[in-house]
């Protein structure tokens, strides 16, 4: 019987824990350092802030930088290291594609008469007739190859969307006109140079030196990729809906079917890559683009992955570079890499700012508008890059020249801080500098109001209004009363273009006649009770959706202090409102959000239908202040109606009852020891005091307190005042923690017209009460960084 060796069983052993402690050792030692790369990531970023630098220029350097240390290139030696970070970069390459092509919808190509879709589409041609006439002479791949130059030159035109909206969104311009309109010029650049891109690679075999496939190879890829299309289209809603409904909102995802969702996207985009030898990279983002965008699982895909990078592929992505694209093979020394690299930016700056700049000659943008949209639309990204490093890789490329179009890429970025500064620049310098209000309007000074009519069913409405506005006889009212006509292909056929640029006439039978009885019937007024009121015509011409346009731009060459909007709905017979029309609906909230001055949107509601007379009290106002700046204003305004001898006017100031010890009551207390809200209660303390002053003391004005304690209370004190006025004066919010409006703002049907001015409006108030909602101006050329939503276009 063999006696065993138990000496050698435990040297064996030994060894196996020995190799085991090792790499749990050397995977301890590869997690510190990617952590410690996240860390340099962060704080090189912090450190780039006061430059508005992205976050990717931190990323490449510390990634570029460590990559090409001596140490750690001796350490990442292996060719282990190098396979498993090209497998985990290329995976993570396919997630990116993919939910670049999810969050695209596939219906953009139905908006190709936008003025984004020509902009962008613009750019992309003459970028790819540039770069495609420049880039043989430049010597890029290792041999003359033209199919190579063309890909190149598709890669030149494109824009890294999802890196654009991020830089637009963190420097602050993504609400104002040209942030949304560049982001949606990005996507359909980004959308239409991929598809190229995807088409090319059906033509040309990338590995095999850009050499054309055999028709019947691009058949079968062509076939593939067509059940793989339908598929995504057609099958996928049927899973995602039934996953979607098994898995409402608010409920944990069931494993199984996020298993079963995950395994059937992973079948979808493996289709032609498995049958067909597609990219899958490409594949992944054709699949994307045609999948449903909709329902928990798409928008959890998106906000994992979205996720998953930014924490950790990406600061990984550029270490990947580094190792790939070793810096001392930059050939720094010859003049023609950097003539490759220059050129390329050159080239792919010039043919966005070129194409930018000549569709905007076409479509009338101002010239530094459509320079700054080809600057923005030029930024390049992981894609490019990652295209970049594979030409060297499969040695279409040298290493030095792959270099020089990564550092080209990462130039199209650094300057977009510097474009940013420049638009808020200029939005601050076309911002208003003075303050067009009621509130800082000077007695001394005539009141100018830009009073607009949808038709002649606002007229009795409006002349009531200039009556009770008028305010003493000198210095008076200035009224422009502004005819608001939509421009219908009806109506531009029958323009008539006079003396001027601008100069034209309305000849349409319709509009003539409802002009006419507009003029009419203001005459009539005028002759009768026209004293201290001047009134000017004016027109508004054009498509709802530029109409608030003309209204700004009329408002601010007239220097009015108050814009007043007819509310989207009429009054029927039977005393309630109508449904109304959307389309003025929208201009008025365009007009709220862009108006040089102070606007107040009239709900009319037996306004119009009563003779308002100056010997005897013939209507019965109230203003509702409750505190804020829109509250203020409409202060300010209800001054100058306390004038009128036949308004008899109420002001019920809303008081917040904070007694006892509640948890209401501490949260009160608290939010009014911060800094705004004491200057907010100071504004609205001196404000009311003045008015007091001079109308309460005298007896002109009524008043009235109500101390409440919370919006509920606040809902039922405003429905206990039905029936009691016909016209109520409130501001449309612009309050600082207010405890008494909180939470009305989950049940308005309006949000125009704000929490108090909705309730007011409602359909089950009074049907005798007319409401003007006023909201003051904003002098935005104050904001840091202009982050509410200006217009510069």
């Amino acid at each position: 019987m063999d006696i065993p060796n138990f000496r050698n069983i435990t040297d064996s052993a030994l060894c196996d824990n020995a190799n085991m402690t090792l790499k749990l050792a050397t995977i301890a030692v590869y997690m510190l350092g990617f952590f410690f790369i996240v860390f340099l990531c962060n704080f090189l970023h912090i450190v780039f802030r006061p430059l508005s630098q992205p976050r990717i220029i931190s990323e490449c350097i510390v990634g570029l930088f460590l990559s090409n240390l001596p140490i750690i290139r001796k350490q990442t030696s292996g060719e282990g290291i190098h396979h498993t970070l090209q497998y985990i970069v290329e995976g993570a390459m396919i997630l990116h594609m993919f939910v670049v092509g999810l969050e695209v919808d596939p219906n953009i190509f139905l908006q190709v008469h936008l003025p984004e879709a020509k902009v962008a589409y613009t750019g992309v041609l003459t970028t790819f007739v540039m770069a495609s006439l420049v880039t043989q002479y430049l010597y890029i791949p290792v041999e003359i190859n033209y199919p190579f130059n063309l890909c190149l030159s598709l890669v030149l035109s494109g824009t890294a969307c999802p890196l654009l909206t991020r830089v637009i969104t963190d420097l602050k311009i993504g609400k104002s006109d040209i942030g949304r309109f560049v982001v949606s010029a990005g996507v359909h650049n980004d959308l239409v140079s991929t598809l190229f891109i995807c088409i090319g690679f059906l033509i040309f075999d990338p590995l095999m030196n850009f050499n054309y496939r055999s028709i019947k190879k691009i058949l079968i890829m062509v076939t593939l990729l067509g059940i793989e299309t339908v598929l995504a289209a057609k099958l996928t809603p049927l899973i995602m809906n039934w996953v979607n409904r098994e898995n409402p909102e608010g409920k944990p995802m069931k494993g199984s079917h996020l298993v079963m969702a995950v395994a059937y996207v992973v079948m979808i985009c493996s289709f032609s890559p498995l049958l067909g030898d597609y990219n899958k990279v490409l594949s992944a983002f054709l699949a994307g683009v045609f999948m449903p965008r909709e329902g928990r699982i798409s928008k959890m895909m998106i906000s994992k992955v979205n996720y998953f990078f930014t924490a950790i592929f990406y600061p990984l992505f550029f270490f990947w570079v580094g190792m790939e694209a070793q810096l001392t093979q930059f050939e720094a020394g010859r003049l023609l890499t950097w003539l490759k690299l220059f050129a390329l930016f050159v080239i792919a700056t010039a043919g966005k700012v070129l194409g930018s700049w000549v569709s905007g000659v076409m479509l009338g943008f101002h010239w530094q508008d459509s320079i700054a949209t080809g600057l923005l639309l030029n930024i390049k990204g992981h894609f490019h890059v990652y295209l970049a490093i594979m030409a060297s890789n499969i040695k279409l490329t040298s290493i030095s020249t792959s270099i020089a179009m990564v550092f080209a890429s990462f130039f199209t970025i650094i300057y977009t801080p510097l474009v940013v500064a420049n638009i808020i620049q200029r939005a601050r310098k076309r911002s208003p500098t003075q303050r067009m209000a009621l509130q800082w309007l000077s007695p001394s000074n005539e009141l100018r109001v830009l009073l607009c009519l949808h038709g002649p069913q606002n007229v009795s409405s409006a002349t009531n209004f200039m009556g009770i506005s008028r305010g003493p006889a000198n210095p008076g009212i200035m009224v422009y009363l502004t005819d608001m006509i939509e421009l219908t292909d009806k109506i531009a056929a029958t323009l008539a273009h006079s003396e001027g640029v601008d100069a034209v006439t309305v000849t349409d039978p319709t509009v003539v006649e409802m002009r006419k009885q507009i003029n009419e019937a203001v005459n009539t007024y005028m002759n009768e009770d026209g004293d201290g009121i001047t009134v000017r015509r004016m027109l508004a011409l054009s498509t709802l959706n530029n109409m608030h346009q003309d209204v700004c731009i009329l408002a601010e060459d007239l220097m009015v202090s108050l814009i007043i909007l007819p509310f989207h709905k009429q009054q029927e017979a039977g005393g309630r409102l109508n449904l109304g029309h959307s389309g003025f609906r929208h201009v008025n909230r365009k007009v709220l959000r862009h108006a040089p001055c102070s606007i107040g949107i009239l709900v009319d509601r037996g306004l119009g239908t009563s003779k308002i007379s100056r010997s005897t009290i013939s209507l019965h106002a109230a203003v509702i202040f409750i505190g804020g700046k829109d509250d203020r204003e409409a202060l300010a305004y209800a001054g100058r109606v306390a004038r009128h001898p036949g308004v008899k006017l109420t002001v019920i100031r809303f008081l917040l009852e904070a007694t006892g010890d509640s948890v209401s009551t501490r949260i009160t207390i608290a939010k009014s020891n911060t800094s705004e809200h004491q200057e907010e209660m100071k504004a609205d303390d001196e404000c009311f005091a003045d008015f007091y002053d001079r109308h309460v003391a005298g007896g002109h004005v009524a008043y009235m307190e109500k101390y409440l304690v919370n919006s509920g209370q606040t809902f039922s004190t405003l429905r206990s005042l039905e029936g009691q006025y016909g016209l109520f004066i409130v501001g449309r919010g612009g309050r600082v923690n207010s405890i008494l409006t909180v939470g009305m703002n989950d049940w308005e049907e309006c949000p125009e017209l704000g929490p108090i001015g909705d309730i007011l409006s409602a359909s089950d108030f009074s049907v005798t009460a007319s409401v003007l909602i006023i909201q003051q101006h904003s002098l935005k050329g104050e904001l840091d960084g202009l982050q509410e939503e200006f217009s510069i276009m």
